[in-house]
Parts: structure tokens; C-alpha cells; sequence
């Protein structure tokens, strides 16, 4: 079976599933929200994103394996419906009790980790020969309409429905379930080039003995933590920097920068019809360095400007990484897979040093040094592909 018979119709589902995907990152602003529903403190909010992410560590690897001897397919199935019985949980029992939605976070954080590991791989298995990166930069494009969403459907209930931000949970388990059921009845073949012998913990990490695979996982792990250093820091730069005010137009900073990527992998996409992905990534990784240096310049409309730049550079550096190690290693695909997508802690690493830095010099113009010295390693990591 060849992929070529493997696209068109077969490869809805699994663009349904990267929407899915992005139906789980409202872990982030849900942060906020339920640190003013239930008045909690900074550290205590704290631990909804740390719920989220910590479940790319502990699971991805092991996910990988079973994918391995179950299938791509089975696990994608298993990460909806994971990911829905968090969504399904507090819409059933109700949104009183913070430890329940704390509960569902972390079920949302493992159907999100479990899905990444299955749908960047399976994207290879429908993508017609030499067509996966694009692909997979649409079907990333397609999960910034998730995420989007989780920012402005709570806006819209407030503004025009006369409800709040808990109306995402039922309208995003519906979305799960048609997924679900979509997926469920369709049939996807392996590619002929999948492993023919059954991924290991020992086979896994000695992946990590091969400089090339270890340098792309790095790059995911670096790249991540600048993304999620970016998007929680940029409305704390326009205020300080550009004196915004942080509850309105700070807030849309972040916002921008979503639009951004929303723009960006949309382009992406259409861009790997003429250029190889290596030499994308090597244009990208430049724009996003320039995007952040221009944040240094002390004028508000330009500023504003190199946000946006920043956010078409950042846009597709993720999925292109992440398919150009598997494209160079087709039969390790689930255990590279389970090893990227463990690098996604780099989000929960990086951004504390970005903070740290920030303290130290009294400044956050500091903290932006971070992410610039990440981007230089992905840089050299651009050239030497």
C-alpha cells in the first residue's frame, strides 16, 4: 500500500484531529479564567498549564510504543477520546469544584500529548509521496482555528449569548465526538517504509545516541519554549515597554501573534509547493530572529509590527522540524515521534529561564535574549539541513 492511495477523503479526519488538537490548548487561557473564577493565587492557577504540559513527559514516549504495535490509527482514537472524557467531565458534573476541573485539564493534557505523537506521523501515511511537510503545515494551520477558538468563543458568550467561557466544554465535545466517529469508520493503510520490528524504551533512547536525531529533538525542545516564552510574555512587553494597558490591549498581543501563525501556515503550506522544507526552515528560523530583534526598537507602531513578523516566523518551524527528522528516518517514526513530542516540555522549561532573566536584570527586554539564543541553535540546526 502506498501513500498515494492513502489521500484525498482519508486524509479529512485526520485534519478533523489537528482541530481537535487545538480544541485542547484552552489549558492556556484557561488558566486565567479559572484563577478568577475560584480567586486563586499566581502558583495555584499555575498548575492548570503545568497539568497540561507535564503529560507530554510522561507520556509521549510510551505512546510511541504503543503506537508502534497498536497503530497510528488506534492511538489517535485513544488520545479523542481521552482528550473528550476531559471535556465531557465538567459539562456532565458541573464547573463548581476547581478539583475536578484540574482533573479534566489533565485529561485534556493527556489526550493532547497522545494525539501529537500519532497525528504528526499519520499525516505521512495520507499524504501523497514528497507532499507530507506540506501537509502537515496545513494540518497545523487547521489546529490554530482550535486554539483561536478557545479565545474568542468565552469573548462571544460574555458579549452576545449571555453565557461565559464554560460554554467551550460541550461545543468541543461535540466537535471531539464527530471526530471520533468520523476517524472510527475510516481506513488507513501504513506506509511500506513503517519498521517491521516492534519499537522499544531501549531502541527509543538509543535514538538519542544519533547526533541528527538529537539535534531535531532539541530544536522542537528549544523552539517550544521560545513559542510559549513569546505568547505569555508579549502582553507583559507592550505594557512595560509601550505602557499598554495589560487587561485589554495587552491581553490582544497574544491574540496577534495567534493570527500571525493562523497566517503563516496557511501561506506555508501553499510555499512547500515551490521550495523544500529545508530550505523553509532555514527562511523562517531568519524571519523569527528578525521578528525579535525588532522588538527591541523603541517605537510602539514597529514594535507592533515585528510581533506580527515573529508570528509568521515562528508558524511552521514546529511541523517543519518535526517532518524532516521523520522523512530522514521513515521506519523509526514512532519512536521519533514519541521522542519529539516529549521535547514540547522545553515549554514549561524555557519559559521559566526567559522569567528568571527578567527578575535578574529588572527588565524583559532581557528575557527576549532566550529565545533569540534557541533561535540561533535552530539556526545552525537550519543549515546543517
Amino acid at each position: 500500500m502506498t501513500r498515494a492511495q492513502n489521500n484525498s477523503l482519508k486524509s479529512v479526519p485526520i485534519f478533523l484531529a489537528f482541530l481537535a488538537m487545538g480544541f485542547c490548548d484552552v489549558v492556556s487561557p484557561l488558566s486565567a479564567l479559572l484563577k478568577e473564577e475560584f480567586m486563586l493565587s499566581n502558583t495555584v492557577s499555575q498548575l492548570v498549564t503545568f497539568m497540561g504540559l507535564i503529560m507530554f513527559g510522561i507520556l509521549s514516549i510510551p505512546m510511541g510504543l504503543l503506537q508502534g504495535r497498536k497503530g497510528k490509527k488506534y492511538v489517535l482514537l485513544l488520545g479523542l477520546i481521552v482528550a473528550s472524557f476531559g471535556l465531557i467531565l465538567p459539562t456532565i458534573f458541573g464547573f463548581d469544584s476547581f478539583a475536578l476541573l484540574l482533573l479534566a485539564v489533565f485529561f485534556l493534557g493527556a489526550g493532547a500529548a497522545i494525539m501529537q505523537v500519532s497525528g504528526n506521523p499519520i499525516m505521512r501515511d495520507v499524504s501523497p509521496e514528497g507532499k507530507y511537510s506540506r501537509n502537515l503545515l496545513f494540518g497545523q494551520f487547521i489546529k490554530a482555528f482550535g486554539t483561536i477558538a478557545g479565545m474568542l468563543i468565552p469573548f462571544a458568550a460574555v458579549k452576545w449569548w449571555g453565557a461565559d467561557w464554560k460554554i467551550l466544554f460541550p461545543i468541543y465535545s461535540i466537535g471531539m465526538i464527530i471526530t471520533i466517529v468520523y476517524l472510527f469508520f475510516t481506513k488507513i493503510e501504513k506506509v511500506t517504509d513503517d519498521a517491521t520490528q516492534y519499537p522499544t524504551f531501549k531502541s527509543s533512547l538509543s535514538l538519542l545516541k544519533n547526533k541528527y536525531v538529537l539535534s531535531m529533538v532539541m530544536g522542537i525542545f528549544f523552539y517550544v519554549g521560545s513559542e510559549i516564552s513569546l505568547f505569555s510574555k508579549i502582553p507583559v512587553y507592550l505594557k512595560e515597554i509601550h505602557e499598554f494597558d495589560l487587561q485589554t490591549w495587552g491581553l490582544l498581543g497574544s491574540a496577534f501573534i495567534v493570527l500571525a501563525v493562523l497566517i503563516g501556515r496557511l501561506f506555508g503550506s501553499i510555499i512547500l509547493n515551490w521550495i523544500t522544507p529545508k530550505q523553509f526552515l532555514l527562511i523562517s528560523t531568519i524571519v523569527s530572529i528578525g521578528g525579535i530583534l525588532g522588538l527591541y526598537i523603541p517605537n510602539t507602531s514597529v514594535a507592533i509590527a515585528f510581533i506580527f513578523i515573529t508570528g509568521l516566523g515562528f508558524a511552521n518551524i514546529f511541523p517543519l522540524i518535526f517532518s524532516i527528522a521523520i522523512d530522514h528516518m521513515p521506519e523509526r517514526a514512532n519512536e521519533l515521534s514519541g521522542l519529539m513530542i516529549t521535547a514540547i516540555l522545553g515549554g514549561a522549561v524555557i519559559p521559566l529561564l526567559f522569567s528568571g532573566v527578567a527578575d535578574l536584570t529588572g527588565n524583559i527586554l532581557f528575557g527576549f535574549l532566550v529565545p533569540i539564543a534557541c533561535f540561533i541553535y535552530i539556526l545552525t540546526l537550519a543549515f546543517k539541513n
